[in-house]
């Protein structure tokens, strides 16, 4: 079996779980954001095919999918990769440089915030405050914290995970 028709097989039943996903709520008042935080566990982001299919669905306008999922900022329209890098830039640390941080992670990854290297391995997000404060400036990578970084810290960072 090739790549191409395991990709294909994976993406069926993705499109099965958000079918399942869509049936569980589709005579629910108010079900648009359940569903997209639903679809966005199976997919990972929500591309405009599955908005697309969600709005028919619930019999809603694609703009009003649209204007939630980019509204709020839990949703994605981006691919994510296997890392997710945020970049905290909530007052304390824009203050002490999370600005720089965030444009070595940009020259190093070669993408701009919102965006996911090619191998899908790293993405890089900034975000508002995450309260860790008193560590700033904060970097996140999945469930891991590093703080009190400056910027020639970026590069031993992502030579531990580009390692693994």
């Amino acid at each position: 079996m090739t790549d191409k028709c395991t990709g294909c097989a994976e993406s069926q039943e993705k499109a099965k779980e958000l079918q399942k996903i869509i049936a569980k709520y589709k005579d629910t008042r108010g079900a648009l954001i359940p569903v997209l935080h639903e679809a966005q566990e199976v997919y990972g982001y929500l591309p405009l095919e599955v908005q697309r299919e969600i709005a028919n669905q619930l019999d809603i306008p694609l703009a009003e999918v649209y204007g939630v999922v980019s509204f709020y900022t839990q949703f994605s329209i981006n691919p994510k990769g296997k890392y997710r890098i945020n970049v905290c830039m909530g007052t304390a640390c824009y203050v002490k440089g999370a600005n720089e941080i965030l444009d070595k992670f940009r020259t190093r990854l070669s993408v701009d915030v919102g965006e996911c290297t090619d191998d899908q391995k790293f993405s890089l997000d900034a975000c508002r405050c995450i309260g860790a404060c008193g560590l700033a400036p904060v970097v996140t990578i999945n469930d891991e914290v590093y703080g009190k970084l400056v910027p020639d810290d970026v590069d031993d960072i992502l030579d531990k995970y580009e390692e693994l």
